[in-house]
């Protein structure tokens, strides 16, 4: 049964029009000119932050630039479009798809990120001519909102399995010690959150997630998805290659992998593993795993 929250949500997601709003040729597929065409082929990418960016770990323990967000947006959709995140967050999405004109429904299932969502969203509404709207949900349930055949671009950072479900040792940093040192920086202790999840589960959980949402896809959509790999127990932990694996059986098609250089926003390296260990190398990017949803095969006629 639908609570009148959701029944409020539903009705105005049917009144967006999801059709291009833009003056692009019919064979463009997105909004970007040559040159910035052009950056975009590069298969490393470095963001920076902006004011509008949220860098306090009290509000959300692990945020991404807006340009980030607006690059990828960018890339993979026109204006008028419809862009989904299943993990808002503290709603960058949405305010990267405000910025642009897109249309953006963001899940997550924390209230109060999707209380920092609207608070972002008020702050800036002028020249937006699209709908950006948080909810709160399980990102399980979001083919109950959205049709088949309307989503122009799934965009998304997931909880990292249970990476921040610990205790922080600050390994990483020349200040060991400071106020992030022993907390537990996870986003909530519910249950149905994938960042309790160890790895194996956390793989089938985000195929669970990610069956329901290929249907709603447009065919040649596309779906990016922002994972890094980690140490833990003294183990790597290969969760790109997880979800890459996990996608492919769902039937998604892997097109790109996009290395997002973070050196340039790191602050206070430590020296990783000196002089005895190499475990800590490659903490400093993420990937961005650009999957999309296939033309259905034609089944041949008899003849």
């Amino acid at each position: 049964m639908v609570n009148p929250a959701q029944d409020y949500v539903l009705d105005v997601l049917k009144k967006s029009n999801y059709e291009r709003t833009c003056q692009c040729p019919p064979t463009h597929i997105n909004c970007l000119t040559a040159k910035e065409w052009l950056v975009s082929q590069i298969g490393v990418w470095q963001f920076i932050y902006e004011k509008r960016d949220i860098r306090d770990k009290n509000k959300h323990p692990a945020t991404f630039p807006i340009s980030l967000a607006k690059k990828i947006i960018s890339l993979f959709t026109h204006e008028g479009e419809l862009v989904i995140d299943p993990f808002v967050g503290s709603g960058t999405s949405l305010v990267a798809a405000q910025d642009l004109n897109r249309h953006c429904a963001g899940f997550d299932l924390n209230k109060d990120y999707i209380d920092l969502c609207n608070e972002r969203l008020s702050q800036q509404t002028a020249f937006n001519r699209s709908n950006q709207i948080a909810i709160q949900d399980d990102a399980r349930n979001i083919d109950q909102y959205i049709e088949p055949n309307t989503v122009s671009l799934i965009w998304t950072s997931p909880p990292y399995s249970n990476l921040l479900n610990r205790a922080r040792k600050n390994k990483s940093r020349k200040d060991r010690h400071n106020e992030q040192f022993g907390k537990v920086e996870q986003y909530s202790q519910d249950e149905r959150d994938l960042g309790t999840y160890p790895i194996d589960k956390w793989a089938l959980a985000m195929g669970d997630i990610f069956k329901r949402m290929l249907p709603l896809l447009k065919t040649k959509a596309h779906c990016v998805i922002n994972v890094p790999d980690f140490w833990m127990d003294n183990k790597r932990i290969t969760l790109h290659i997880a979800l890459i694996e996990e996608m492919r059986k769902l039937g998604y098609e892997l097109r790109n992998t996009i290395i997002w250089d973070r050196t340039n926003i790191v602050n206070n390296i430590g020296i990783f593993g000196w002089p005895s260990n190499y475990i800590t190398m490659g903490t400093t990017f993420e990937y961005l795993l650009d999957f999309c949803k296939p033309p259905t095969p034609q089944v041949a006629e008899d003849s």
